[in-house]
């Protein structure tokens, strides 16, 4: 019997760790499995273990010459000037012992959770250690290893033949992913993010829409600073429900970076956590309006690990087994006792956000209106496209 969904997971996970001062931390894997555990939402027969992805697998987007700098790298056996050239060895992407079997295992993991989907053994699949999104082909980026996602959304078109629907609600733009698929007609991007007038990776313009057969399947809604929960959802509503009729995806691809949110360190927009309920609520109802259920999701951004990544990826899960009720009750007791003393912020025990948490907006207006008039612009292409086949 087909299971409504599967979540894969493993410590080993956590490996993927630049240094102690870096941004990125992996305990917020353990963060969030822990908090589901406490609430008794996730059973043994629920946890697929993440396999490694091969060389031949990473090389379905990334090449051969930059996977063998990753490995060097890991080895400690490649020099600065060499790795400089591949984007390793930054500020960004320090270079760390066994970078490529760490990434390796990410890569593998949303393998295992496309499988997982792809053969029918469960409808919906979420791995959170994935979601590197900023990857290229030849070049780490952003924190960003290897693109797991650009990976998955191959190997999904090569094995399965599918026509891969790939959503990103990450505050930064899916860039890797979307220059992955620029020129493909049977992969369409869409990615919802801050500007990148005052956020890496500055790209993700409304103008950005594919090149050749590939033209209207790349679609960018980049929202002003300071954007809060109303705007940010209405913005993403309505583009997705838009390209998913536009595009009749065969599979939804979803990359879940909780870095939107008002207390995020890296970003200036000023979500709360009604907006990471909605998220997966919306892409779960397409995924079964278009694709019969098939729905992956992976992880991405996040940087207040504490208060924030734990509730909204917690609530991935309780959406794909509509278990939303849970979200009524108070964050249990024993996850705070537990994890307190580590944080350095007080942990929440509510899964909705205060209402005095900021201070209000003085431009929230004029903000609201100048997306809605971006969001214009992201889908004047396939709304137009929608007339003309009428």
């Amino acid at each position: 019997m087909i299971k409504d969904a599967v979540f894969v997971y493993s410590e080993d996970q956590m490996q993927y760790k630049f240094n102690d001062d870096h941004p990125f931390n992996h305990l917020r894997l353990r963060l969030t499995y822990d908090l589901l555990l406490s609430l008794g939402v996730i059973q043994e027969d629920d946890i697929l273990t993440p396999r490694m992805a091969t060389d031949e697998e990473i090389n379905l987007f990334h090449d051969d010459a930059y996977i063998e700098a990753v490995q060097a790298a890991g080895k400690g056996t490649l020099s600065e000037g060499i790795a400089a050239n591949y984007g390793i060895g930054t500020e960004d992407t320090p270079i760390f012992k066994n970078m490529h079997e760490a990434s390796a295992l990410l890569v593998g993991g949303t393998l295992t959770a496309v499988d997982a989907v792809m053969q029918n053994k469960a409808q919906h699949a979420l791995h959170l250690g994935g979601g590197l999104h900023h990857g290229f082909r030849g070049r780490a980026s952003g924190f960003c290893i290897y693109n797991d996602s650009a990976i998955a959304i191959e190997y999904m078109r090569r094995h399965y033949g599918a026509r891969v629907l790939y959503i990103d609600t990450d505050a930064h733009h899916g860039d890797g992913v979307q220059w992955a698929f620029y020129d493909t007609p049977d992969a369409c991007t869409l990615s919802i993010h801050e500007t990148g007038r005052y956020l890496f990776p500055g790209t993700g313009s409304v103008n950005e829409k594919g090149q050749g057969q590939g033209f209207g399947f790349s679609i960018n809604v980049p929202v002003d600073a300071f954007t809060e929960d109303d705007s940010f959802i209405s913005c993403y509503e309505t583009a997705i429900e838009e390209a998913a009729a536009f595009f009749k995806p065969d599979v939804i691809l979803t990359q879940n970076g909780a870095d939107a949110h008002y207390y995020d360190p890296l970003t200036h927009l000023s979500s709360t956590i009604k907006t990471f309920e909605m998220i997966p609520r919306l892409a779960h109802k397409l995924a079964h309006k278009y694709c019969g259920g098939k729905w992956i999701a992976v992880g991405g951004g996040g940087y207040d690990i504490w208060r924030v990544v734990p509730r909204a990826w917690s609530m991935l899960w309780l959406e794909m087994i509509n278990r939303q009720d849970l979200l009524k009750h108070p964050i249990p007791p024993q996850w705070i006792e537990t994890w307190q003393e580590q944080s350095p912020h007080p942990l929440p025990d509510k899964w909705t956000d205060p209402e005095d948490m900021y201070e209000h907006i003085p431009r929230q207006a004029e903000i609201t209106g100048k997306n809605e008039k971006t969001l214009e612009k992201s889908l004047y292409y396939i709304r137009n496209e929608k007339k003309t086949k009428k």
